[in-house]
């Protein structure tokens, strides 16, 4: 990989991070592009994924500091509350990458899965979409459920992101989708959703540093840094925009282009 395609592809994860569009699945399709050659690791990947995951931190500094100085008041609280949610919800992810990992490895060798996994991704965004409908009766609980969402639903999201670990399936898509026809409301799971994310992927970045995987990387340290790099800086511009963008916009659009492009990959790729 050289210098200035590990700047695209990481301009393009930061600026696909933060819509329900899979960053993971436009990176695969972006190597396609440029010709850049599977390195059969996924530090790259990791890398910057962790750096957008940095940038969502800078954005969501205060929210974090909050709940962070409620933990510590060492009682039972909304804050507690929270955090324990976003605990449940790691469980299934955590499942995966400790006995699924190399079979997930795997799939990002296939842009034929992104495809079929992009057209999935549509198909959840359009079902939300209509879930989301405020003529629709919520769940029973749903209203009273503290910081608006219920531990079962933080579950349930937290199975979608387990799933979303296939390349074309949207983390941020697929976890929206489901907490939404759970019943849980917009504002509430857009935030959920991108603070959800921040402990398995910072661990996993720090498990490859630790383990020593990015310096045995076949791609080398300098493109992985400079990938992370532009990762970072194009999510700090895009993670305000982007987040409110979700909030608001109906995600059918969304779903529109996951299935254009899953066609165009199924007619081209």
């Amino acid at each position: 990989m050289e210098w200035y395609e590990a700047i695209i592809l990481g301009l393009v994860q930061g600026l696909t991070e933060f819509l329900p569009v899979s960053s993971s699945g436009h990176l695969v399709i972006g190597r396609e592009i440029l010709g850049v050659e599977d390195s059969g690791d996924l530090v790259f990947e990791v890398a910057v994924h962790a750096a957008t995951v940095l940038s969502t931190i800078v954005v969501f500094r205060h929210q974090i500091w909050n709940l962070l100085k409620g933990l510590f008041k060492w009682k039972y609280n909304d804050e507690t509350d929270y955090i324990l949610k976003i605990c449940v919800s790691m469980i299934p992810v955590f499942i995966v990458g400790v006995f699924f990992k190399s079979f997930v490895e795997g799939l990002f060798e296939s842009l034929f899965v992104v495809g079929v996994a992009l057209l999935m991704t549509a198909v959840l965004l359009f079902l939300s979409d209509m879930a989301s409908n405020p003529r629709r009766p919520l769940p029973a609980g749903a209203m009273t459920a503290r910081n608006g969402i219920s531990y079962w639903q933080a579950f349930a999201v937290g199975l979608g992101q387990a799933f979303a670990v296939i390349p074309g399936l949207s983390r941020s898509g697929t976890t929206i989708s489901v907490g939404l026809i759970c019943g849980v409301r917009r504002e509430v799971m857009a935030q959920f959703s991108f603070l959800m994310v921040l402990v398995p992927i910072l661990g996993e970045a720090f498990l490859q540093v630790v383990g020593g995987e990015i310096g045995g990387s076949t791609l080398g340290v300098m493109p992985v840094l400079l990938g992370a790099a532009s990762a970072f800086l194009s999510g700090l511009f895009a993670c305000k925009a982007m987040i409110a963008l979700v909030k608001k916009a109906r995600l059918t659009w969304f779903a529109l282009y996951c299935a254009v492009v899953s066609l165009l990959i199924m007619i081209f790729g």
